[in-house]
């Protein structure tokens, strides 16, 4: 029998961890907002609003449940459509203000739907990326070298396999460009055993800070201009395209009848568009688009 409460502990202490860290980081405090929703669970969102390094930080920890899978999951799991279910998940986004620190997602999640004198339907699911505003392949590698070498302990294969699930995710269709410079992502992962991977999950998670704070240090106090701070507002739309039409734990949140505030605390709290906008060329800004949005191999890169 599968046991999801110890899945519900760990990401319960993540997240307590990976707050703390971060107020240090930061040095201010997030709150901690706890709901409750009526169809049966609820979770807490951590928020951090105007701090010193981050312009919003949020860290939120969901676990719901239900008779019936909503629209978009039962389309993709027919199989698990009539079963009670259950789904719970810790979900990062850290939005800093220096345009030179890139923007981080991280996510980790489970689901079970059960019924008597069935099989337990089962899964984990997850990964990180990283959105740079203005890019430098030493951040690009350290991301991308600490999540295979997390990985290979379990498969050597599986680096490049969620590396490539990733870059075909965070992928905005309408724009023709990736939303970052990738990481890992996978879903419906059960390959291994339950044991096995909820330890595969635990290890994605227990990494995030290793994979992302060495990058936040080194570019947190770069000195910005007005124009460079303008080009990250500009392309932080790009996050908010892709939230709102493709994510796909955004579509699931909002038909599951959860908590809206919740679900978008991981937008960035200011954003521009403007109309048909080009970036000059030879800039840092094409730079971005030519070089660093290119689904490159970034561990065997020249």
């Amino acid at each position: 029998m599968i046991n999801s409460n110890v899945v519900f502990e760990y990401f319960n202490n993540l997240q307590t961890n990976i707050v703390e860290t971060l107020q240090i980081v930061d040095g201010k405090n997030f709150i901690n907002d706890s709901w409750q929703r009526k169809e049966g669970g609820g979770g807490t969102s951590c928020l951090l609003e105007n701090g010193n390094i981050f312009e919003r930080a949020g860290v939120g920890f969901s676990h719901v449940v239900g008779d019936k899978l909503p629209g978009s999951a039962s389309a993709a799991h027919p199989e698990a459509a009539n079963r009670k279910w259950e789904a719970m998940g810790l979900s990062l986004v850290l939005h800093p203000r220096n345009p030179y620190a890139p923007t981080v997602h991280m996510n980790v999640r489970f689901f079970i739907a059960k019924k008597e004198g069935l099989d337990d339907i089962w899964w984990f699911g997850g990964g990180m990326d990283l959105t740079p505003y203005y890019g430098f392949d030493e951040d690009a590698v350290h991301f991308h070298q600490t999540l295979k070498t997390m990985l290979d302990p379990y498969d050597k294969k599986l680096y490049s396999e969620f590396k490539k699930n990733c870059d075909e995710y965070f992928y905005l269709k309408h724009r023709k460009e990736p939303r970052g410079i990738g990481g890992i992502f996978y879903d419906d992962f059960n390959s291994l055993g339950f044991d096995k991977s909820f330890n595969l999950n635990k290890s994605v998670g227990d990494v995030f800070l290793n994979a992302y704070l060495p990058i936040l240090q080194r570019r947190k106090d770069i000195h910005f201009t007005e124009k460079e701070r303008d080009f990250q507002l500009y392309r932080r739309g790009r996050y908010v395209e892709f939230n709102l039409i493709f994510d796909r734990g955004t579509l699931f949140g909002l038909q599951s009848n959860g908590r809206a505030e919740s679900i978008l605390m991981s937008m960035p709290p200011i954003v521009q568009w403007k109309y048909d906008w080009k970036p000059e060329t030879g800039s840092k800004e094409e730079k971005l688009y030519t070089y660093f949005l290119t689904n490159k191999d970034w561990l065997s890169h020249e």
